[in-house]
């Protein structure tokens, strides 16, 4: 693709480092944005600057936020002895969106992968088992996808949560194997969520 200018080629090819996008949507990303007044497109910046200069993780859920506790974790209302374990804040957003859960998470922030180098150590797996030792919990939902990795971790935490007195369950298949928890449909995934069943069930029917 050759450009006239070379500031059009510069912009053309930092949007096409974005996930799914080629050079041709960057290229029309770009000739929407040369459309806009000055202020709107330094508001379109500055947003993301923002966004990476102030963005936090929750010390509590390790959710993204914006004080110290996101939302979520701040809400008087919510069910804070059960915890929702995820691989990322998409699965947190795809859960909440089916408006079928109302307790609390934890967001690992990957699951493991000796494949890709992943490894316990580098997941808040730990920070999972002290806030389950506190007594304070009863429940612990499985909810990583329904892939190798995901059951691998699946497993590895419930090795790790077994010998404290709480249920140990896991969202129910109603997910395919080897489909991602943030893709599926709103409607499986309250499903699976509200007839989740025993960690130990999922490890017997293998």
């Amino acid at each position: 693709m050759n450009f006239s200018s070379k500031l059009i080629e510069e912009a053309v090819n930092e949007f096409s480092q974005l996930p799914g996008v080629g050079k041709r949507t960057a290229l029309r990303f770009v000739l929407h944005l040369m459309k806009l007044n000055q202020t709107d497109v330094a508001q379109f910046g500055n947003a993301f600057i923002k966004l990476r200069n102030e963005l936090r993780y929750c010390s509590n859920c390790h959710n993204v936020a914006d004080k110290p506790l996101c939302n979520i974790c701040e809400n008087p209302n919510r069910d804070r002895s059960t915890i929702c374990v995820v691989e990322d804040i998409r699965d947190v957003m795809a859960i909440e969106s089916t408006q079928q859960y109302r307790g609390s998470y934890h967001v690992l922030g990957g699951i493991i992968s000796p494949m890709d180098g992943v490894g316990p150590a580098d997941l808040t797996i730990e920070s999972l088992v002290s806030k389950t030792g506190t007594g304070e919990i009863k429940e612990v939902i499985m909810a990583l996808s329904t892939t190798m990795e995901g059951d691998t971790t699946n497993f590895y935490i419930y090795k790790r949560l077994k010998e404290f007195n709480i249920t140990i369950s896991t969202i129910a298949r109603g997910i395919s194997i080897g489909d991602e928890l943030a893709y599926a449909d709103e409607v499986t995934l309250g499903r699976s969520i509200i007839n989740r069943m025993p960690y130990e069930n999922s490890l017997s029917s293998k």
